[in-house]
């Protein structure tokens, strides 16, 4: 007993040791980092505590003319940021619409198929941000591809390139992988008793992937929506450069700011994204949790 004891200890010991490298890693890059966000988002130049940083991301306005000429008055960073909330949902919603189905898929393939669809999928991550964004805007110029094969088959022309369906559908080509693998390495798990099951009960099936597959894939569908969203709604490259400069979401905003040496407003925007995104994230997760372990 008092062997067996001996080893359990010194297994217990090891574990712990062997995440002492990563408690380290978190606690120099990514606490230490949010601690200082928030340092500078509660004290002015000077370094003296004040929320004058926080109220004026709620009350700062500005003046807008529409096109027939009249004046109104905005609050400028709300706007700005319901505006990326807005395109990083649809984007989101894309992913899981387009995802949820193409990890169910690869997850009921062979072993060798899942391996060669999941490297072919990840191909493009390989690129740099930089290059595939570039990439798209070749695509969605007004004298890219798809103009290019509109014309040729004397369709006319269209116009995406500083419009939100660019900016869409760059957040969605970038982002698209982050919500396909954690569905499928949760859809992968599924034990297949689960689906013959529900088939001997009377569901055919659309209804089995309904009453059994998704839910308990509902862990992963949280993760890819939290790994989409939260990137999506902080971008600030793929509105510049697909958005033509037109849309001005709170990662701009953001960048903005730093690059204007507003170090201290940057990080009050900066930090009020992220508790409204942890907020958020911990409201869905509560829920998820409910459904998943059969509450109402």
């Amino acid at each position: 007993m008092k062997k067996r004891s001996n080893t359990q200890e010194r297994v217990s010991r090891m574990y712990r040791a062997s995440l002492t490298p990563y408690s380290i890693w978190s606690l120099l890059f990514i606490l230490v980092p949010l601690i200082f966000v928030a340092y500078y988002a509660f004290t002015d130049n000077s370094f003296a505590f004040t929320t004058e940083n926080i109220a004026r991301f709620f009350t700062a306005t500005s003046q807008v003319t529409a096109e027939d000429g009249s004046i109104s008055e905005i609050h400028t960073y709300l706007l700005i940021f319901w505006r990326s909330l807005k395109l990083a949902i649809i984007s989101t919603v894309i992913c899981l619409i387009i995802g949820y189905p193409i990890a169910y898929i690869i997850s009921r393939a062979s072993t060798k198929v899942q391996k060669n669809i999941i490297t072919f999928l990840m191909i493009p991550m390989w690129m740099n941000f930089l290059i595939r964004t570039y990439a798209w805007m070749t695509i969605l110029q007004d004298a890219g591809i798809i103009n290019g094969f509109l014309n040729a088959l004397h369709l006319g022309r269209i116009h995406i390139i500083g419009t939100e369906s660019a900016v869409v559908i760059g957040m969605v080509y970038d982002y698209l992988p982050y919500m396909i693998l954690p569905i499928y390495s949760i859809l992968a798990k599924l034990d297949n008793r689960l689906l013959e099951a529900a088939r001997d009960l009377g569901c055919n099936g659309f209804s089995a992937i309904r009453r059994v597959v998704f839910p308990l894939s509902l862990p992963g569908v949280i993760s890819g929506i939290t790994m989409v969203l939260i990137p999506s709604i902080s971008t600030f490259y793929i509105s510049q450069k697909l958005g033509n400069g037109k849309f001005y979401l709170i990662g701009d905003a953001i960048e903005s700011q730093y690059t204007a040496n507003n170090l201290h407003f940057a990080a009050a925007i900066a930090f009020i994204l992220m508790i409204i995104l942890l907020v958020g994230m911990a409201v869905m997760r509560h829920f998820t949790n409910k459904r998943v372990n059969g509450g109402i």
